[in-house]
């Protein structure tokens, strides 16, 4: 039903619990705006299958990071360091919530635009993990910015959009894996500098 010009923002609330690691089965509180919707388990459980041999001591970066379910299951499960990246307050505050409540303190948590972040932040990461809101632009410019980011070499990229998007990729972006959900589509890609780089997967 579209939304009058008076309407509330309709809210989205819940709460997950994570897959594996340390705080395996330990429940994460949401809530933001009607577009935030948390990385479905299934996926969420192969995405983390896929990245099990590189996953300990990772430097993982969470961009439109919603509820923070992917940074919070990388931590879980071995990860050095967490940083996520949300423009919402509501998920800023939950996810800070959250964080104390594990006391995961290679956790931080940026309330900004994720793209004027990426602009301004030179860190080099292990693993990022682009999930964007749907029906928007964001997954393209995302990974243009991506591109002349500095990542480390070998560095991960999870790409997750709505099944019918259809995006193109840069050459040096290797698909590792891929996979869908009912309307959810997920790839992993590595970032390949040179024929002589080796596979993690």
């Amino acid at each position: 039903m579209p939304r009058t010009k008076n309407a509330p923002l309709q809210r989205n609330r819940g709460r997950l619990r994570i897959i594996g690691g340390q705080w395996k089965r330990h429940t994460l509180y949401f809530k933001g705006g009607a577009d935030l919707r948390p990385t479905p388990d299934a996926i969420r459980e192969k995405l983390f299958n896929w990245l099990a041999p590189v996953i300990e001591g990772a430097r993982c970066l969470d961009l439109f990071c919603g509820s923070g379910a992917l940074g919070f299951e990388a931590a879980s499960r071995g990860a050095a360091q967490v940083v996520l990246v949300d423009n919402n307050q509501q998920c800023y505050e939950e996810i800070n919530k959250n964080r104390e409540r594990l006391r995961a303190h290679q956790v931080s948590v940026y309330c900004e635009d994720a793209l004027e972040w990426l602009g301004s932040n030179n860190q080099a990461f292990d693993i990022v993990f682009l999930d964007p809101p749907y029906n928007s632009d964001l997954a393209r410019r995302s990974i243009a910015r991506l591109q002349s980011h500095q990542l480390a070499p070998g560095t991960m990229v999870y790409v997750e959009t709505e099944r019918r998007l259809k995006l193109t990729y840069p050459k040096h972006w290797e698909e590792l894996r891929s996979g869908h959900a009912g309307q959810v589509s997920c790839r992993l890609f590595q970032i390949t500098f040179s024929d002589q780089l080796d596979r993690l997967i």
